[in-house]
């Protein structure tokens, strides 16, 4: 069951689809400190759909 916090994250593969590039280049910009993120318990990257959604300009449709 998906929360409303986990709706506001986005994985690096939807973060990836939503800019037209590959998974790794979404986890490139992380490292270089062009996306925020946060790390999950598991270790895994998840992006602030805000943060996302301010550099794409536009509001992001589920």
């Amino acid at each position: 069951m998906a929360t409303r916090h986990d709706k506001s994250l986005l994985t690096p593969s939807q973060v990836a689809a939503l800019f037209h590039v590959d998974p790794k280049t979404v986890t490139r910009w992380a490292n270089a400190g062009k996306l925020d993120s946060i790390r999950t318990l598991g270790g895994h990257r998840r992006f602030p759909r805000e943060n996302v959604e301010e550099l794409l300009g536009r509001k992001i449709e589920d």
